[in-house]
């Protein structure tokens, strides 16, 4: 038998003799021909095809003897080799050819493995799923029986916060989560379900844009000294510091004072709850721990000088500054056990507000400075320089710094290099409160208005000053003196006495069309 490498040299060289022959044969439209049909801008080319010869017929068997003959590796060599020698129209016809051999309809092919097929196509996003029920009734069949849209629907509300706050408001969350498929409905609920969220989302994208909101009104009715310095507020109630010294209780639902718990000589400036305290910081220069189920008082801490203007706690250490111009940083064992770590110093005027993680604390200072202290060590890191006058408030988280400001503007700072980010212009009078999440910085100044800005828009250093404030939210008659929201609300304290809850999810169909606050203010940028 002939070598493998002499029989495909053969079979080329026979390949080749072949279309010799052809070429010197007289041209006819009975050959292998291509013809050119223009028509219009377009060409197409028609291949006529050779007539059946014997001649022809006994090359192509013995060309496939010789073929099948040799191992796959000089098999794959040889087709090389020939696709090599075709003209670019011959590639086309091959590609065509190949394209659904290629093609494996691998859901199909795990039959019997529905988990895995499951799995697989639980990847998917919404818009794939939807495509890849309509290749054929087998995909339709795994996405059903496997649930596939009620388990998009729960990666969806355990990643985003969004989506779990509807879940929570709407009631759907009843239907997610259960491990048996009977204990729920079939997958077409999941599925038009679907839908009706993402038109609830973007209603409520939609009604932060454009203002729409339904306003609810809590009246605080202090005796003497009227305002609310701060709040904190969960689902089922709103926790508010007076200045007359108190601080109340609210139903979040029915908006009724629940509880008032006194104790503090002085106006409540600052409080942060968690599930077991309030921890509170007054003007009569104490910080008080109290019971949040019972009001008990608890504790009460005695160090700063003047009044304690802000504190933040969490995962065993809080923060406390004040109007003696120190930081206080304790470790917090629990309600009763909070002995004092250490004291920071460095500001040259009062200390207004602090916030810190497991990385670094913020503090900000009438001074107009901004410091970075190390939370491990409290070694001070680093001095942010920009406003120029004192700094009322900031929040920070990551990286990123907002701070607003009496120069009556907001600022915001990459806290690793100290670099000003961007400078927010629009308020009239001092940016008193500020927050942040990851699409929105909503701001609350003396000027009595809130401002809603774009977070994304004002860390793209390409996005126009005009396009930063999305909304200005006119209610409030007084100064507004604290503000804390989520993706469906905003609730806001005043100097006049008043918290406002700023609905944006439950807003009537009768305030779909109109507007009740200013439209799109137009901002400025300094750097």
């Amino acid at each position: 038998m002939e070598p493998d490498s002499v029989i495909e040299d053969k079979t080329i060289e026979l390949m080749n003799t072949s279309v010799m022959e052809d070429q010197n044969e007289d041209e006819s439209p009975k050959k292998n021909t291509l013809w050119q049909i223009s028509n219009g801008t377009s060409s197409v080319i028609v291949s006529r095809k050779r007539p059946s010869e014997g001649n022809y017929q006994k090359e192509k068997d013995l060309c496939i003897k010789y073929f099948d003959q040799w191992s796959e590796s000089d098999q794959v060599e040889f087709v090389e080799h020939l696709i090599s020698r075709m003209c670019h129209y011959q590639h086309g016809h091959i590609n065509s050819y190949l394209k659904p051999m290629l093609q494996r309809d691998f859901i199909t092919a795990l039959q019997g493995l529905d988990h895995i097929a499951e799995n697989i196509l639980s990847y998917l996003d919404a818009r794939s799923l939807c495509a890849a029920e309509l290749v054929c009734k087998e995909w339709q069949r795994v996405i059903s029986e496997g649930m596939l849209w009620k388990k998009l629907i729960e990666r969806m509300v355990r990643t985003d916060p969004l989506w779990k706050g509807l879940s929570e408001r709407r009631g759907w969350d009843q239907y997610l989560f259960k491990n048996r498929p009977t204990d729920g409905p079939p997958n077409s609920f999941y599925r038009s379900l679907y839908p009706k969220i993402i038109q609830d989302i973007e209603t409520i994208e939609s009604n932060w844009r454009c203002g729409r909101h339904n306003l609810q009104r809590i009246q605080c009715r202090s005796e003497n000294s009227k305002g609310v310095y701060c709040l904190q507020y969960d689902d089922e109630k709103i926790i508010s510091g007076l200045r007359d010294n108190s601080i109340k209780i609210w139903d979040k639902t029915s908006l009724e004072c629940l509880k008032v718990l006194t104790g503090h000589t002085g106006s409540v400036l600052c409080l942060q709850y968690d599930e077991r305290v309030i921890v509170t910081g007054s003007s009569d220069s104490t910080v008080r721990v109290w019971d949040v189920n019972t009001g008990e008082v608890l504790n009460t801490l005695i160090h700063h000088n003047e009044a304690v203007l802000h504190l933040r706690f969490s995962n065993g250490l809080m923060v406390t500054c004040s109007k003696d111009r120190s930081i206080a940083v304790w470790d917090m064992a629990s309600a009763t056990d909070i002995t004092l770590r250490r004291v920071l110093v460095g500001h040259r005027a009062a200390v207004n507000v602090v916030d810190f993680d497991d990385k670094y604390i913020v503090s900000a200072s009438g001074d107009r400075t901004i410091k970075v202290w190390s939370t491990s060590t409290c070694e001070f890191v680093r001095t942010l320089n920009g406003h120029k006058r004192g700094i009322a408030c900031l929040q920070y988280r990551d990286r990123l710094v907002v701070s607003g400001s009496s120069d009556n503007t907001i600022r915001l700072w990459d806290i690793e290099c100290g670099a000003c980010l961007r400078v927010l212009e629009g308020h009239e009078e001092l940016v008193r409160c500020i927050r942040f999440d990851n699409k929105r910085i909503v701001s609350g100044a003396y000027d009595g208005k809130i401002k809603v800005w774009d977070l994304q828009a004002a860390l793209d250093p390409r996005a126009p000053a005009s396009t930063l404030c999305l909304r200005t939210l006119v209610e409030h008659s007084g100064r507004v003196f604290r503000l804390q929201f989520d993706e469906f609300q905003i609730i806001s304290s005043s100097h006049d006495d008043t918290i406002l809850i700023w609905d944006f999810l439950n807003v009537p169909p009768s305030a779909q069309n109109e507007t009740r606050s200013p439209s799109r203010t137009y901002t400025y940028i300094s750097r």
